[in-house]
């Protein structure tokens, strides 16, 4: 469910300070931070926010097409690694794919 427009958007005062902070002095560094739930706001855009994913910190740029949207959206927390399934398969079909493309890929040179 989406917060109210009377409450406004959510940022961790300690986000807001640190961004405020970097506005003013223009520093360009990264901004180190936990709170993957609050709201991207207007005066983070230009700014690269460190955003924790639970293991380490993800650099993101952050843009104006970001704003409205919770910090935790850009840095992924799961690492997909593929579907479980026959490995023989996927290398057969691959092979296949290859064999396919080689003759059609020599057969206009073979014509010049």
């Amino acid at each position: 469910m989406a917060r109210s427009l009377k409450k406004g958007p959510f940022v961790d005062h300690h986000l807001m300070k640190k961004v405020e902070a970097a506005s003013a002095t223009n520093n360009k560094r990264p901004i180190k931070t936990w709170s993957r739930r609050s709201m991207i706001v207007p005066e983070m855009v230009g700014l690269t926010l460190a955003i924790h994913n639970g293991r380490q910190h993800v650099p993101v740029l952050v843009n104006e097409n970001m704003v409205g949207h919770k910090l935790g959206e850009f840095a992924v927390t799961r690492t997909f690694k593929g579907h479980s399934g026959d490995k023989k398969a996927v290398e057969a079909k691959k092979a296949a794919a290859a064999a396919a493309a080689a003759p059609a890929a020599a057969a206009p040179g073979a014509a010049s």
